[in-house]
This record gives C-alpha cells, structure tokens and sequence, in this order.
C-alpha cells in the first residue's frame, strides 16, 4: 500500500528569495571589493548611489540563514526515508564547503597577496558554517514544538549577551579580531561567539526559519509576518528604550544587547532582531505573492536562486583574490559608476547562465555536488 498523502509543494518563492539574498550578497561584496574609494577631499557619503546601494547587502545573510531553516522545515515535511541522516550529512557537508573555502582562500592568498589572509583563517566562522551546523542538529529541531523553539530562539539571544561580556568581545570588530584562533579557545571560540557569523546569535535566525517552514507549509504567511513584527519590535524597541535612558546604559548586559553600530559584527540582540525581523517579513511577502499569483520555474530569481551555492562559492576567490593579479587589477581599481556596471554586468551574466542551466538540472554544479555528497 502506498501513502497517497500529498507531498509539500517546492515554494518557488524561497529559491526567489535565495536568488535575491545571492544578488544581495555580490552587489555588497563586490561594489566595496573593486570600488577604488573616495577621491582626494571627498567622503564615502559623497557617493550615495554606491554607497546605499551597497548597504542593502546586508540582508543577504540573514536571509540565507533563514531560509535554511525554512527549507529544511520542509524537508522534513517530505518525509522521505533516513530524513535524519540526510540531514545530518547535509550539514556536515555545507561546513566543509566553508572550511573548503576557508582553505582555497588561504592557499590563493599566499600565492597571490603574499600571505595577506583578508577575511580568512581555517578557523573562520561564515554562512556556510553557521547553516551547515545548524543543519546537522536539525534532527533534535524537528521534535520540538515551534513554542519550545521560541524559547530556544530568547535562550539563544540571552545567552549571547553573558557570553559576549564573559569573553569581553568588543563592541564592534575588525576582520583581523574574527580570525584569529589564537586567543584562549580558539576556533571554538570563534564559531561560537566571536566570528564573522557565530553560533550565537546567529542560531536564533534558524530556529526562526524552521517555525516559519512549518508555518508557510500551512500557507499561515501571517504568523510568519508576525513573528518577523516581534522580532523587529524586540530589537527596535529595545534600541529605543536604551537610547531613551529608560533601560540604563550603565547595565552593560543591557548595553551590550541593544546597541547599534555601523555593520553588524559583532551582532547585538538589537541588530539580530532587525535583521531577523526584515528577513521574515521578505519571507512572508514572497511567499503571499506566491499563493496569490503562481510563480514560474523560470522566472529569473528562482533560476538565480538555485544556483546560489554555486556563485557564493565563486564570487569570493574571483573578486577577493584572482581581481589582484597583476594585469587584471579590478581590486579597488574602478570609480563608483564602474564599479556598479562591474556588479550588474556579473549579476547579468549569473542571470544568463543559471537560465541555460537550469535546462540541464544545474549539472556538475555546487548545488549538485551538495546533492550527491549528502545523500540527497
């Protein structure tokens, strides 16, 4: 006899939203990596195209932490056979593809930048390894009700702030802070609170986004819209309440939860809960769209979406490293308007070859080998 139950549906309108927060993630990274800067007498602000322009990228992120979530909500959903195990692997694999990277960045940088290791240690802490984590654990998530998973979700948040003030993090951290694995603890140290995407509080936009997964399989977008009002709320309002002198800033936990700076690392409540907050309402919006008005296989940010891995992975060595050699020179070597064309021109050409790709399956790509390294 078989299970004539329905299977979810794929939601068109998450892998659209990984095509945006991919798009996202390379107009922020790549504008900053070949921009040249300011000219002689003029400020960053004196760029307000570029500049806002490139300050957008900072939803990609917490979307594609997010969206983890919701997706592997949905996996379990399918209920295919050793979903446990899939998931597992599935996780394990994504961290070595970030440590992958760490590794081919580290390699190139001692080739091309004389050892400059940029962003890069073996022990940095990325997207790729905060998802791959906390997808491997997704077997304990999905035996527990999404109530147990908000409490998890203030755990998480709440244990951010003591561990923050434990460790003495500073407020705000540079690049060279966030991979460096010699200080007491070492990587431990930085994936779990002092990396560019740690365990805390980033676990919170998961466990999120798993909630929200199982939601949207019941087409309830406005619990998901809710919870992203409550999560901007907490970190809005908390913000508002410390800049008002009505909760004090002489309380450092207090302090060290809802201040805002210029970035977001390290990531304070307040900042997560914005984010997280803008996140879920994208999530929510999409996906009314999608229930409202089908969407296409085709459409152009769904096919972009499905190769996300793919250009995450690619982007970074070819803007970050391969841009130096000598000859090519892209690194901070264009004015403003250059480098918008440069981010458009390589969004465009993604555009172009996730369409053609997308006849074939998106064979042979980062996607496909995740596939065929995990299982499923």
């Amino acid at each position: 006899m078989t299970d004539a139950s329905p299977k979810p549906r794929r939601r068109l309108a998450l892998d659209a939203l990984r095509g945006l927060a991919v798009f996202l993630m390379i107009e922020q990274h790549v504008g900053i990596w070949v921009w040249e800067g300011p000219e002689p007498g003029r400020s960053v602000m004196d760029y307000p195209q570029l500049v806002g322009f490139n300050a957008l990228g900072g939803m990609a992120a917490p979307l594609f932490v997010t969206l983890a979530g919701c997706g592997s909500a949905m996996f379990v959903a399918a209920g295919r056979p050793g979903t446990d195990k899939t998931l597992v692997r599935r996780g394990i694999v994504l961290m070595l593809f970030g440590l992958g990277l760490n590794l081919v960045m580290q390699g190139l940088g001692s080739v091309i930048d004389s050892g400059d290791p940029g962003w890069f240690s073996w022990g940095s802490w990325f997207v790729l390894h905060m998802m791959g984590f906390a997808m491997a654990l997704t077997p304990v998530w999905r035996r527990l009700p999404n109530r147990a998973i908000f409490g998890l979700c203030a755990a998480v948040l709440f244990t951010t702030v003591l561990v923050r003030v434990w460790l003495d993090t500073p407020m705000a951290v540079n690049n060279p802070f966030m991979r460096d694995t010699s200080r007491p603890g070492g990587v431990f140290r930085l994936a779990l609170a002092e990396s560019q995407f740690p365990i805390l509080p980033w676990l919170t936009f998961y466990l999120a986004g798993f909630a929200s997964g199982r939601w949207l399989l019941e087409d309830k977008t406005g619990r998901v819209a809710a919870l992203g009002l409550t999560f901007i709320a907490l970190g809005g309002g908390g913000h508002a309440l410390l800049n008002a002198g009505i909760l004090p800033k002489s309380n450092v936990y207090l302090n060290r939860a809802f201040e805002l700076h210029l970035g977001f690392f390290p990531a304070s409540v307040a900042i997560a809960g914005l984010l997280l907050g803008g996140a879920l309402l994208l999530i929510a919006g999409v996906s009314a769209y999608e229930n409202w008005r089908s969407m296409s296989s085709r459409n152009p940010m769904v096919t972009l979406g499905r190769i996300s891995l793919t250009l995450l992975l690619l982007h970074v060595p070819l803007f970050r490293r391969i841009s130096r050699i000598e000859g090519i020179d892209l690194w901070h070597g264009l004015g403003a308007n250059m480098s918008l064309f440069i981010v458009f021109a390589f969004f465009f050409l993604a555009l172009v070859a996730a369409w053609f790709w997308e006849r074939v399956g998106y064979r042979f790509g980062a996607e496909w080998l995740f596939r065929k390294l995990s299982g499923g």
